[in-house]
């Protein structure tokens, strides 16, 4: 490429000389001209004849194309010359960034050319200090997820250390891994420390909602159903004392007696019962929940508080 540059100049420089040369060529031919107008009219039109001054009036012309030629070819010249020092300017590659090199794909004096794809060269970190992580949020938690909110994560390198981290976001493109629907989510992470390092697998916890100084009971309480404690009385019907009615009996239907109405629960998703003693009998107290965990339920409103006894099984004795 740099001789390319030197044979560049070279033409150019050439197309310049052919530029004064044309110019002395059409000088010459325009003092002709003018001595053979002044003979012409000192001699009354006599001297010299109308073919000889058409002649030198065309040799003008043609040498004033010849100049115009010649500066078209220093101007072409001049555009094959920038065009060769841009491809040798190119043949050092620069980075766009001051960071840290994690990888190079090259190596010295590799001919490297760029088509439809640009190859890549290095690969580099600008600012190791401020990371990204790119989390799989499941499509049934993906509506829980927001901007904003905080997480903590862990890599194996550091499992006994949990790192903190904010979603700045979440997109909105899917990704189909064996079936299984995930949402690309980025946290934004401070890595101040430089523990972490490109390309390390995180397990992430994303705190969607955090309750304090909140009553909480085990998820067992809200499943508890108190046993069936009436015992079953056949339900007596009148003999018809058809055939078909002592062949074909209907079946008989149990009963529970209803005088007690503290084991009718009714409730929603959100309103729903825990079960206490009172006195040696089951007593239930409607609540509301909130927020869950999994383990441990909210408790918005009910008649319990910090310590309050609640029922979770009951286990019958044989004697």
């Amino acid at each position: 490429l740099q001789a390319q540059v030197l044979q560049s100049k070279a033409v150019l420089e050439s197309a310049r000389t052919q530029v004064l040369q044309v110019q002395a060529t059409l000088k010459e031919k325009m003092l002709e001209l003018r001595r053979l107008k002044k003979a012409y009219e000192l001699s009354g039109g006599k001297v010299p004849s109308q073919y000889d001054l058409d002649a030198a009036e065309a040799a003008v012309a043609r040498a004033q194309a010849d100049e115009a030629s010649a500066k078209a070819q220093v101007a072409k010249a001049k555009a094959s010359l920038q065009a060769e020092e841009t491809d040798l300017a190119k043949t050092v590659i620069r980075s766009p960034i001051n960071g840290i090199v994690l990888s190079r794909d090259v190596e010295p004096g590799q001919t490297v050319a760029a088509s439809l794809q640009a190859p890549v060269l290095f690969t580099l970190a600008e600012d190791l200090t401020q990371m990204e992580l790119h989390v799989d949020v499941d499509e049934a938690d993906v509506g829980q997820v927001k901007e904003g909110q905080e997480a903590a994560f862990t890599v194996d390198a550091y499992p006994e250390e949990t790192f903190p981290a904010r979603i700045t976001q979440v997109r909105y493109s899917s990704q189909n891994t064996d079936g299984v629907v995930t949402y690309e989510t980025v946290l934004k992470v401070d890595n101040s420390k430089l523990l972490l390092r490109p390309g390390m697998t995180a397990t992430s916890e994303i705190t969607i909602q955090k309750v304090t100084n909140g009553i909480l009971v085990p998820n067992a309480v809200l499943r508890f159903t108190p046993p069936v404690l009436n015992e079953v009385k056949e339900e007596k019907r009148p003999d018809s004392g058809t055939v078909m009615n002592k062949l074909m009996p209907r079946p008989r239907r149990p009963q529970r007696t209803s005088s007690d109405n503290r084991f009718n629960t009714t409730g929603t998703s959100t309103n729903k019962c825990v079960w206490t003693i009172n006195d040696g009998h089951l007593v239930s107290i409607p609540v509301k929940t909130g927020a869950t965990d999994g383990i441990m339920t909210e408790i918005l409103e009910g008649d319990i508080g910090p310590g309050t006894e609640l029922v979770i099984a009951a286990v019958n004795e044989s004697r």
